[in-house]
């Protein structure tokens, strides 16, 4: 399946994503914000790709004047959040060449909509790690509302434990926004 927008297509990762994926998701200041260990080499990237990115409603962020990905966004179903099954956690994370340059808010608004209209999802739910405010200013231009702060979520991939913020966004408050 494919998604597309004014300039990305959201489509599943491939293993011959791996290279490029690997330049990304090996800086320092990409995974640890988002939880999880920066990349160690293209094999290990390959790995994650089948092992985690193959998942079901995991998308490679694809830059249409380019052919390629430059970051990752999904829904989980049955995560810690989403335990309903009308409703999915939405998670991302992107290059950072490409911050500051509205790529995320772009590829979620679409998720979004395939979220609510194709699979008829009633919530979907978003978090983020105190500190990551760029990742806090997406969910806010998406129109998620803040639920609840928790001041010792585990973050099992980095060995600690962060302060966590939750948000959601409902079906009616996306029709809204």
């Amino acid at each position: 399946m494919q998604l597309q927008t004014e300039r990305l297509i959201l489509r599943p990762w491939t293993e011959t994503d791996a290279p490029i994926c690997y330049q990304y998701a090996k800086d320092p200041r990409v995974g640890p914000i988002c939880g999880w260990q920066p990349h160690t080499s293209e094999e290990n990237t390959r790995q994650i790709i089948r092992d985690i990115l193959s998942a079901p409603e995991t998308y490679a962020i694809v830059l249409k004047e380019t052919g390629l990905p430059v970051g990752s966004i999904a829904l989980k179903y049955h995560s810690d959040l989403a335990e309903k099954d009308d409703e999915a956690e939405l998670g991302y994370w992107l290059g950072v060449p490409y911050w500051g340059r509205g790529i995320m808010p772009e590829a979620a608004r679409e998720i979004l909509r395939h979220a609510f209209e194709d699979l008829r999802l009633a919530r979907v739910w978003c978090g983020y790690y105190d500190g990551n405010e760029k990742s806090k200013r997406v969910q806010e231009k998406l129109g998620f509302e803040h639920q609840w702060t928790s001041e010792s979520v585990p973050v099992p991939q980095m060995g600690e434990t962060r302060v966590g913020h939750v948000n959601l966004l409902t079906k009616e408050q996306w029709t809204k926004h």
